[in-house]
């Protein structure tokens, strides 16, 4: 049985997500099941569509719109908490060979669970599935603990022209 290994994509630069749809993408051109958790996100956003295209690849959203301008509250931290609880399952279930865990450090961020709580879930995790944890500000338990670590660095960004979110291309 192979080894699976955990990857984080974080930093303040775009390509996070994008970069777990890719490796997603290639698992499941190669055969393997992927199972693909949306934190914080509540918009089916253009990458979910993949599902409908790779059937080896599955799409849920554990979270509600986005609350980055307002703070989270009680019903973003209970949702967040079943997410949680989700992914917890569904690496228990040992049915996918890897696991995107989109967002979830914007999750630790904004306090909607703690480390240690996600931690317990990592912990649950079978010796060969390949876990992906995306978002910016990942502590630097999470960096210590991970296999593979790319930080996305901002260099310049067309949304400070006021370019805003393009469809195909940032969603």
């Amino acid at each position: 049985m192979e080894k699976g290994y955990i990857h984080v994509y974080t930093g303040n630069g775009k390509g996070k997500t994008t970069a777990a749809v890719g490796l997603a993408v290639r698992a499941a051109c190669a055969g393997k099941k992927v199972f693909f958790g949306q934190f914080i996100k509540g918009m089916k956003y253009n990458e979910t569509k993949c599902e409908n295209y790779l059937p080896n690849i599955k799409f849920e959203q554990l979270g509600r719109d986005c609350f980055i301008n307002k703070s989270p509250d009680e019903e973003d931290i209970r949702i967040a908490n079943e997410g949680l609880q989700r992914i917890k399952a569904v690496l228990l279930s040992n049915e996918y060979d890897m696991v995107v865990m989109d967002e979830v450090t914007i999750s630790l961020y904004f306090k909607l669970f703690t480390m240690k709580d996600l931690i317990e879930v990592l912990n649950v995790r079978p010796y060969s599935t390949e876990l992906v944890i995306t978002g910016r500000y990942a502590p630097q338990e999470l960096i210590d603990l991970a296999d593979l670590v790319t930080n996305m660095e901002e260099v310049k960004h067309y949304y400070s022209k006021g370019v805003l979110s393009r469809d195909g291309f940032d969603k």
